[in-house]
C-alpha cells in the first residue's frame, strides 16, 4: 500500500510537469523550480543544513540556487525517485507527509482556479498525527493558549496550555496548512479572546 507520503510526492511531481517550471508557489517568491529544487537539496545534500539552522540559511540557499538551473524534467524525476534514506517506510511518513502535502497545495493553491480537494479519511488522520505531534512546536511563535480541532470528528489536541485558548477548527488538512503558515486556506474558524485570536492570525508560523 503506498503510503499519504509517497502519494503526495508523486501528486506534487504530475503537478509540477503539468503546470511547468516557471509557474508561482505559495513559497514566497518561488517558482515551482526552486520548489523542485529545495526538495531535491533538502533530500540529498548535506548543505540542506541552513533549512533547520538559520545561521547557515545562506550556504542553503545558494546551493539551492545552483540546482535550480538544472534540467527542469530530471529535477522532477529526481524527486520523484526518492532514492535516499528520508524515503524509507516509517521515515518517509514521519519526515515528509507535512512536506509533500503542504508544497502539494503550495502549487495547487497557487493558481487562479484552484479548488479545495477532499482527501480519504486515512490520509485526514495522518495530517491530525502532525497536528498532534509537530503542532506545539509550529505553534511557538504566537505565544497564545491554543486548541485544535478537527471538525470531521470532534477530537481535539492542546497545542499551547493556558486559560481562554483560540479554538481552531476545521480538517486535519487545513489545520496543517494554517500551522505551516499558508494563508491559502479554507473552512478554518477561530473562536476566542479577540486579542488572542488576532495575535495568532498575526503571528508568522511555519518552519
Amino acid at each position: 500500500m503506498t503510503s499519504f507520503a509517497r502519494s503526495e510526492r508523486i501528486r506534487l511531481c504530475d503537478l509540477a510537469l503539468e503546470t511547468g517550471p516557471d509557474a508561482p508557489t505559495l513559497c514566497g517568491d518561488w517558482t515551482v523550480r526552486e520548489l523542485m529544487a529545495h526538495l531535491v537539496v533538502r533530500e540529498t545534500s548535506p548543505l540542506s543544513v541552513g533549512i533547520v539552522v538559520p545561521p547557515l540559511a545562506s550556504v542553503t540557499e545558494r546551493e539551492t540556487e545552483r540546482v535550480a538551473k538544472k534540467s527542469f524534467d530530471k529535477l522532477v524525476a529526481r524527486v520523484r525517485k526518492a532514492r535516499n534514506p528520508m524515503a524509507l517506510p516509517g521515515v518517509d511518513a514521519a519526515l515528509n507527509t507535512a512536506e509533500y502535502f503542504v508544497h502539494h497545495e503550495d502549487v495547487r493553491r497557487a493558481a487562479p482556479d484552484w479548488q479545495p480537494r477532499t482527501l480519504e479519511p486515512d490520509e485526514e488522520d495522518a495530517l491530525w498525527r502532525i497536528v498532534r505531534i509537530s503542532g506545539k512546536g509550529l505553534i511557538r511563535p504566537a505565544g497564545v493558549p491554543v486548541v485544535a480541532r478537527r471538525t470531521d470528528t470532534g477530537a481535539d489536541t492542546n497545542l499551547r496550555a493556558g486559560s481562554d485558548p483560540v479554538v481552531v477548527s476545521g480538517m486535519p488538512s487545513e489545520i496543517v496548512l494554517f500551522l505551516y503558515g499558508r494563508d491559502q486556506t479554507r473552512g478554518l474558524t477561530f473562536e476566542g479572546p479577540d486579542d488572542r485570536i488576532a495575535q495568532l492570525r498575526e503571528a508568522r508560523l511555519g518552519i
